[in-house]
């Protein structure tokens, strides 16, 4: 299992407060797109969402992550999840004209038994395009899509005792930065020496 930054019941805890969430909403799967809510809800960290990627959270099973084969490697050192729950799509529709990668995405949640009732996705969010959205109106008749932008997000808004250690740490680490700018910025100061001084910090 990947060296997680938080605890296995911690994020237990975040997808009943999802699942919840879902509920409240009637939806029935819910596609994540954002990074940072893929992430909170599963430990995903790569830099990978220059392609499509998302997290599928249902009801009554685990999270899926799904995204491109070339990254699917950074999901298993990085997420408690299963290996058979973490899926991938072939480069062929990377920056493809003729197929995109929502095709692909589409006939999983269709092999899932989920390409029915509602599904709720990020609308409003960077990493969705209007081409992701066509794709899987085309590909899922016979589900409703729902718009679900921020309803992870809302759930983040309490933070966990972890979270604000962490903070904690990080504002720690700033303001000794900060503070060792203080002592040696001047004006001519090359911008390399200054971030070397920042690192040696």
């Amino acid at each position: 299992m990947a060296a997680l930054n938080f605890t296995l019941d911690e994020y237990g805890q975040r997808l009943a407060k999802t699942r919840a969430a879902m509920s409240k909403s009637n939806i029935d799967c819910l596609v994540v797109v954002d990074p940072s809510n893929m992430a909170w809800l599963t430990g995903y960290d790569g830099w990978s969402f220059y392609t499509h990627q998302c997290v599928i959270l249902q009801h009554d099973k685990g999270p899926i992550w799904w995204g491109r084969g070339l990254d699917a490697p950074g999901a298993v050192r990085t997420t408690y999840l299963d290996q058979d729950n973490i899926l991938s799509y072939p480069d062929y529709f990377v920056q493809s004209t003729e197929c995109h990668p929502m095709d692909h995405l589409s006939k999983m949640l269709t092999e899932l038994k989920l390409d029915q009732g509602s599904i709720g996705v990020e609308m409003e969010n960077y990493y969705f395009s209007a081409a992701a959205y066509q794709s899987l109106q085309a590909h899922l008749p016979r589900a409703t899509l729902i718009d679900a932008t921020a309803l992870v997000n809302w759930q983040r808004i309490i933070k966990s005792d972890q979270e604000l250690r962490y903070m904690r740490s990080a504002a720690r680490i700033v303001e000794h930065m900060h503070s060792r700018i203080y002592e040696i910025i001047e004006p001519g100061l090359a911008k390399n020496e200054l971030a070397a001084e920042i690192l040696y910090a």
